[in-house]
């Protein structure tokens, strides 16, 4: 089930050493631990890590590759914790606690990356970074449903699927649907593909990731392009204002110096300035 879904993806990333050293060890009475600050007085929940919670799958922002959890979130936070002079360690978690901020409460996870949008609700538990991808979602459709827009969707009583706990859920709730809800996109995509659901609302990175495969291109379409001004952002806990702006750094480092462009053209496909450079916020 959901809500019982917590796994440590062990060895998902490794950060490059020696750009900056974590803190000098500490002795103790018990026979001694590694100091748990890191570079710049960042307090981390492990020592030597830069624990991530996230959701899996998610792709292109985090996915498991040839036995490793990749993608666009991973490599960016990958930057951080390069600043930090510590390797990222990833743990897979169920999405609805991003919103409560639950783990990084409970002293489970330094930071969460999950193709997270910014909204005024989550900010009221958890501290998001500057925004780091303007977001869009899109309608995807079976070919033969002959849908070619929300109203179509609509009209033609159509069954809909979004993730749930996602502001695609939300948005589809909004337009007057009652949307199927599933765990995570692959199953949302499976969903479309076994005939579940016509249609779907669901990030449009996501889509374009997924049309790559010739055999989804030719049987699904996007019919809708839907912007709704959504801004995704890695968070922390309420008040962790030195992680926050350690992320903040590593993020407009990686605007100034090319690695964004590059790790953008490697996950998601052709730059695009507009979904790359949003506005901080």
């Amino acid at each position: 089930m959901l809500h019982g879904r917590r796994t440590r993806i062990l060895g998902a990333t490794t950060a490059t050493a020696g750009l900056l050293l974590v803190a000098a060890c500490t002795s103790t009475d018990d026979g001694g631990s590694a100091s748990r600050t890191a570079a710049g007085g960042v307090e981390l929940v492990k020592a030597g890590k830069l624990t991530t919670c996230t959701h899996l799958p998610y792709p292109p922002f985090q996915s498991e590759i040839d036995g490793k959890v990749q993608g666009f979130d991973v490599s960016l936070v990958d930057l951080v914790a390069d600043q930090l002079g510590v390797k990222q360690d990833i743990l897979d978690t169920p999405f609805e606690n991003f919103k409560t901020g639950a783990f990084l409460n409970s002293g489970e996870c330094d930071l969460a990356a999950a193709g997270m949008t910014i909204t005024a609700e989550r900010k009221k538990n958890v501290d998001f970074s500057d925004p780091y991808f303007n977001a869009t979602q899109a309608l995807l459709v079976d070919r033969k449903s002959g849908v070619g827009s929300l109203a179509d969707a609509k009209a033609k009583k159509v069954k809909l699927g979004a993730q749930a706990q996602t502001t695609g859920e939300d948005y589809a709730k909004e337009q007057g649907f009652d949307p199927v809800s599933f765990e995570s996109s692959d199953a949302v995509l499976n969903g479309l593909r076994t005939g579940q659901v016509q249609a779907v609302v669901i990030d449009y990175p996501v889509v374009q990731g997924w049309l790559k495969d010739k055999a989804n291109a030719k049987a699904f379409d996007v019919a809708a392009n839907i912007d709704t001004g959504e801004q995704y952002g890695f968070t922390v806990k309420k008040g962790n204002k030195a992680l926050r702006d350690a992320i903040d750094k590593a993020l407009a480092k990686a605007r100034s110096d090319g690695t964004y462009k590059k790790l953008y053209e490697r996950w998601i496909g052709p730059y695009d300035a507009a979904a790359a450079s949003p506005a901080a916020s």
